[in-house]
């Protein structure tokens, strides 16, 4: 029996991983009858290369927390947008003689570019991203091709950020009711909220969120995460990750059969 392709999802803690659904059910749907989507868990990035020596028809990758920027070391190529968000969510793996070529890609700057494009107003000229990990890189990239401002807001001015200028980089204590109202775009990069713990949230002051502000969560699990229901409880219009996650998950599929 011919051996199906194999594609899958790495990064540390897989137990509610969307892909893994997603794909399942697309395979099924589509009669797609030799591919199976897997999820590998791995303890440390650094483990990528024995996972692909031990399962050898693994043709792609999707990767998430914590991985998207640590990966890339493990590459041999990267292509343009992912050199320049400097983060990788996704692997096309080639084989020559049973070596994997690794080529690292960006489909969140995708998802992310075509879910958040139909709710963009003209207030919306400014943007805190809450968190400064790969997923925040991405967010950012995006915005700042539409020509939105972007700062960023974490529990620790020190931690992560050594890349961004000290006047674009604040910590939650410091957001005002003045900061509040002149960034009326807020997108969560954090996994503050995801399942199962889902009564935390990110600290920024909701009570000043307005009807003109718009909450962006990278999350889809729960569907409104605390973040969400808060900026709901303003007015303020709110968007999940869903989409992001659909439209970036379809680009995968496009790159690893391309």
């Amino acid at each position: 029996m011919k051996q199906k392709r194999g594609f899958g999802l790495i990064g540390k803690t897989l137990t509610h991983s969307f892909s893994k659904d997603y794909f399942t059910n697309k395979f099924e749907k589509e009669e797609i009858l030799d591919c199976e989507f897997n999820l590998f868990p791995l303890a440390d990035v650094l483990l990528l290369p024995a996972l692909l020596e031990l399962i050898t028809n693994i043709e792609g990758l999707s990767v998430t927390i914590p991985y998207k920027e640590s990966v890339m070391e493990l590459l041999h190529e990267q292509d343009e947008t992912a050199r320049k968000v400097g983060a990788v969510n996704c692997i096309k793996i080639q084989r020559t003689n049973a070596q994997p070529k690794l080529i690292g890609y960006n489909t969140d700057v995708f998802g992310f570019r075509q879910s958040i494009k139909p709710f963009l107003e003209s207030q919306h000229e400014r943007a805190l991203i809450l968190g400064t990990g790969g997923a925040s890189k991405s967010v950012e990239y995006v915005l700042n091709e539409i020509g939105i401002d972007c700062y960023f807001v974490s529990r620790d001015k020190a931690s992560k950020t050594n890349r961004l200028p000290s006047n674009r980089r604040f910590e939650y204590q410091e957001l005002t009711e003045n900061y509040m109202k002149a960034f009326k775009l807020i997108v969560n990069t954090t996994p503050l909220g995801m399942f199962p713990d889902v009564t935390s949230a990110p600290a920024i002051p909701y009570e000043f969120l307005t009807p003109s502000h718009l909450l962006y969560d990278l999350t889809y699990n729960p569907k409104e995460t605390e973040f969400l229901k808060r900026g709901k409880q303003q007015g303020t219009s709110i968007v999940n990750g869903y989409s992001m996650l659909k439209q970036q998950a379809e680009e995968a599929w496009r790159i690893w059969n391309k």
